[in-house]
């Protein structure tokens, strides 16, 4: 089970750091994604790390803005946004995968999401 916290309301320019909590079996051997859905519109990758934390992707939009993050200790996954933008505003998933992936439908495994809502 992946368990999203850390969404809100939050001005342009702001920050938040979003937390994906594992429980229920242990993620440390997989990369896991940051996924964001707004409304009408298709699921989109945002970021992806490897098992290990050694390797990350991001999607063009959010470059340099945002950091992903882990902690195998923890079983836990970050995602550090700043500088965020009306744009950024969705509903903000982790998921699960056996490797380093862009895409959704190799993920296996999803939370429950969170909302980011950034105002202008």
């Amino acid at each position: 089970q992946l368990v999203e916290s850390g969404g809100g309301l939050v001005q342009a320019g702001g920050s938040l750091r979003l937390t994906c909590a594992a429980s229920g079996r242990t993620f440390s051997t997989y990369a896991m994604g940051w996924f964001r859905q707004a409304p009408g519109k298709e699921r989109e990758f945002v970021a992806t790390i490897s098992w290990s934390g050694g390797r990350t992707q991001y999607a063009d939009s959010v470059k340099g803005r945002f950091t992903i993050s882990r902690d195998n200790a923890k079983n836990t996954v970050y995602l550090q946004m700043h500088s965020l933008k009306p744009e950024d505003t969705a509903v903000y998933y982790c998921a699960a995968a056996t490797d380093l992936s862009r895409v959704a439908v190799n993920y296996a495994y999803w939370g429950q999401g969170t909302q980011v809502t950034v105002s202008s």
